[in-house]
């Protein structure tokens, strides 16, 4: 491509009146409709004048709404920081991406759209699309890939698109929809590689800039944009830049999904070999031409976040809005997070794109599960404690205290019993000053607090059958969730009778669950039956349950 990469002057368009704002209800001439890969070569000679004429004129109006922006108040607090959430969540379609699809499709010609629209997408544009489409009365052909939340993809179909899911991300999607609309003759509508598009997208930054309007004339310090294919973070940069150049507009990626960034190294648009797929809205393995060169001339930097990150971010929505986004729809809120907490940033008011909330229900269990992590509220350990009176309690005394969150164990070795615990901290040191204590009190201790493995998969298959677990007796027990609750209940147990298995998980109920394996001689039972009535805990025998005795009974 000809075009120069590297970062140029920003232009001065002078188009701000006293008041530092473009004036209202200014239209500008047409632009000349471009389509196809002609269109991408041609949008590269674009000046930000001309964009910022799309996006003062862009349709989108007719089907989007102008979204809130929203003080995050708790966050804001927790932060230091002024927080502000552009709440694109509450489109009609639950995402920003229907701003783009409409304005490009009302733009086509009459003969265009009566051949029928097609296009990629893994789920919100595919709205979009279906959306613009009910509305303009055309047919809309939609390619979604396999991995598309169904909620999506339901929604899509109840708004009339005729969906074909294709391939694991978008990018396999997008080679079969290229595939369809050679052989069908329908016209393509791209999710983000087109003029119209990234102009629809830069709406959000024109209402940013509107909305948050203070009696002090200041202005946001940095605004916060998510990136997939790149439409979203070129067309509200482009935009912000244009009028306010001293506003940092930051691109966010995912760390399993970083083509933005990889490209920005490389000099040009590169294709990932893969990409993760927790946040499956901005699961692109490769930028458009001019997503990339808009956000290469815009974009101050681009920060990148893990899954536990964005599960915290959702986490931080739902308190401030009760509102749930998806992965995609909480990444710029999570690079906000990121970037103030690498930089010690405070007091500054920062503008975040809260874009998307098409979320299956049941991803919830896992976003509920890693937010405490990403907020480092959480800190896994394995500690190794010896076999004999006493060791237990030590093992108490180091949590202190701190709330335990899990707590797995099963009699293994006949000297040495491995523990995996959870405890709730307060930030990274903490997990720290927990393995100091417990390498004090002589307990080896390996920190698991950001081991994938464990964190997916150990955690759920420590036990099994034990040629030690002799006289077991298996109980579960239920009782009221709150702060020292389980110290309360390990400490109750009495030491003559030895635990051989254990599991706990604080799942955020009223009520703790624990399930406990004792070893019982025959000749304590009674003495063992008149302890359980003493605990004053709801319990339940499970000796007998056939569940058990396949998978964690006595090896026989």
């Amino acid at each position: 491509m000809s075009a120069s990469f590297e970062t140029p002057k920003k232009e001065s368009i002078g188009l701000k009146t006293a008041g530092g704002w473009p004036k209202v209800g200014v239209f500008f001439d047409a632009v000349p409709i471009l389509n196809g890969r002609q269109n991408q070569m041609a949008a590269t000679d674009m000046s930000t004048q001309d964009y910022l004429r799309r996006i003062l004129t862009a349709r989108v109006y007719d089907v989007a709404e102008e979204t809130p922006l929203e003080e995050a108040k708790r966050l804001s607090k927790r932060i230091g920081n002024k927080v502000l959430l552009k709440r694109e969540d509450t489109q009609p379609v639950f995402s920003f991406k229907l701003r783009g699809a409409f304005n490009k499709m009302i733009h086509l010609t009459a003969e265009e759209r009566a051949r029928g629209v097609i296009c990629a997408s893994a789920g919100n544009h595919a709205q979009g699309v279906a959306l613009a489409a009910k509305r303009l009365g055309c047919r809309a052909v939609i390619v979604m890939p396999v991995t598309a939340p169904n909620l999506k993809v339901e929604a899509v179909r109840n708004l009339g698109g005729e969906v074909v899911l294709v391939g694991d991300s978008f990018s396999d999607a997008a080679a079969h929809a290229v595939k369809m609309q050679q052989e069908e003759g329908l016209t393509f509508v791209h999710p983000f590689d087109d003029p119209f598009v990234i102009a629809g997208q830069g709406t959000i930054g024109m209402e940013i800039l509107r909305q948050y309007q203070p009696a002090d004339g200041s202005r946001p310090d940095a605004i916060f944009v998510q990136i997939g294919g790149g439409g979203l973070a070129a067309g509200v940069a482009t935009y912000i830049k244009a009028l306010y150049p001293d506003i940092k507009v930051f691109g966010v990626e995912t760390k399993d999904s970083d083509a933005m960034k990889q490209a920005f190294a490389a000099g040009h648009p590169v294709k990932l070999s893969d990409v993760g797929l927790f946040s499956d809205g901005t699961a692109v393995k490769q930028v458009g031409d001019e997503t990339y060169r808009l956000c290469r001339q815009n974009l101050d930097d681009i920060i990148l976040v893990d899954s536990d990150e964005i599960c915290a971010a959702i986490k931080d929505v739902f308190e401030d809005t009760r509102g749930i986004v998806e992965p995609s729809g909480a990444l710029s809120l999570a690079g906000l997070k990121a970037w103030v907490r690498r930089n010690n940033i405070s007091n500054k008011t920062l503008v975040a794109v809260t874009s998307g909330a098409n979320m299956n229900f049941d991803r919830l269990r896992f976003v509920s599960e890693r937010a405490e992590y990403g907020e480092e509220r959480e800190a896994l350990f394995s500690v190794t404690i010896p076999e004999e009176r006493g060791s237990f309690r030590r093992f108490c005394e180091s949590i202190g205290n701190r709330s335990v969150t899990e707590f797995n164990y099963r009699i293994s070795d006949p000297k040495k019993a491995y523990i995996f615990v959870g405890i709730q901290t307060a930030n990274s040191r903490d997990a720290d000053k927990l393995v100091e204590a417990f390498e004090k009190s002589n307990l080896p201790t390996v920190n698991l607090t950001h081991d994938e493995l464990a964190k997916l998969h150990l955690r759920h298959m420590i036990g099994g059958h034990s040629k030690l677990a002799t006289n077991e007796r298996l109980y579960r027990f239920e009782f009221p969730e709150r702060p020292g609750a389980l110290m309360k209940f390990l400490t109750s147990m009495a030491p003559q009778w030895n635990i051989s298995l254990f599991h706990y998980r604080n799942n955020g109920a009223d009520f703790g669950r624990v399930l406990v394996g004792v070893q019982v001689p025959q000749s304590d039972n009674e003495a063992f039956e008149a302890f359980l009535k003493t605990l004053g805990y709801r319990f339940w025998d499970e000796t007998q349950n056939p569940a058990y005795k396949l998978f964690l009974g006595e090896f026989l």
